[in-house]
């Protein structure tokens, strides 16, 4: 099968609201590629390697979370930028990409994604005064001690865990974020949570960690936010019957 462009752009910006969230790139469509799309290619990010794999799968639109045209980055259309537009542009492949939208959805989002890889209950927004907190709040079913949770993340993640002690013998109580949300542990302490789980990590937030007396998990940026779209891609795929395939391009950080 096969829909129009227009329509399935129409259909996911309807889905994402991008409209309520001040972003740092455009979310939708970035790239205007052939009319329709029977074939869809998901990943994280709009890296050259993942181009290449869309061009081997005979894509008509790649769907990722980290996209182009970021604000502050140079504007020129140089080199590195060049190559991957001319990729799209010569294949005629558009570039869809949702970035704080995939973060923040309640079904498909990374956060939400990621609660059910680890096993946990949402309970609310890490930001309890904003409707649209991209970050979590939940529960464990049996609390486990900061090894053996450690030890949790990592099977369902597939990656090591980097691991700063400084709350409870027992972590029931957790707030998460994925990608670089490590500035939303003071956000988890003040709320009371016994841990809480980002993607990357900065110097200061082992200390943060230690000083306010919560447990902290680094599980990975590009780890924590493979769900998203994969979910995303799966949805447009059961809509409009159209092929869906996530190439997961591996990134250690």
């Amino acid at each position: 099968m096969a829909v129009l462009l227009k329509q399935l752009v129409n259909y996911c910006d309807s889905l994402m609201s991008p409209e309520k969230y001040r972003d740092y790139c455009p979310n939708g469509l970035q790239v205007e590629g052939r009319a329709e799309v029977r074939r869809i290619v998901s990943g994280v990010t709009a890296s050259q390697a993942l181009l290449d794999r869309a061009v081997a799968l005979e894509a008509d639109l790649i769907l990722v979370h980290h996209g182009y045209f970021w604000k502050g980055e140079p504007e020129v259309i140089t080199g590195m930028k060049k190559r991957r537009l001319q990729t799209l542009l010569s294949h005629d492949i558009s570039l869809l990409a949702y970035h704080l939208p995939l973060d923040g959805h309640p079904e498909l989002g990374n956060n939400a994604c990621l609660a059910k890889q680890l096993g946990l209950h949402i309970s609310g927004g890490l930001e309890l005064a904003n409707p649209l907190s991209i970050g979590l709040t939940g529960r464990l079913d049996t609390p486990l001690t900061a090894a053996d949770f450690s030890q949790q993340i990592a099977a369902a993640l597939g990656r090591e865990v980097l691991h700063i002690d400084g709350g409870p013998e027992l972590i029931e109580t957790v707030g998460w974020c994925t990608g670089a949300a490590q500035g939303y542990i003071e956000k988890a302490a003040a709320l009371g949570l016994d841990a809480f789980i980002s993607g990357e990590i900065s110097e200061p937030t082992v200390h943060s960690a230690r000083e306010l007396g919560i447990h902290y998990f680094a599980a990975g940026h590009h780890a924590t936010e493979r769900y998203g779209v994969q979910a995303l891609g799966e949805k447009l795929a059961a809509e409009f019957d159209l092929e869906h395939q996530f190439v997961d391009i591996h990134n250690p950080v």
